[in-house]
């Protein structure tokens, strides 16, 4: 049986993890987001404290009175 061995193109291939590392582009905003989210899904309680102080604050100090 001859195989045909189709080159792949090298955006397909997919980067070990040492190479994921090495070429992985700096995405600050992204990343944070990214980060927050997964914050959020592991601890809930906590992220809906932090919304509820935060807007506690702003209420205050933006009264319109």
């Amino acid at each position: 049986m001859n195989r045909v061995h189709e080159k792949k193109h090298p955006a397909e291939r997919r980067p070990s993890p040492a190479e994921h590392g090495a070429r992985r582009e700096l995405n600050p905003i992204q990343d944070c987001t990214e980060y927050v989210r997964e914050y959020a899904r592991q601890r809930p309680q906590s992220v809906a404290l932090a919304c509820l102080g935060v807007g506690f604050i702003l209420g205050w100090k933006l009264k319109l009175w």
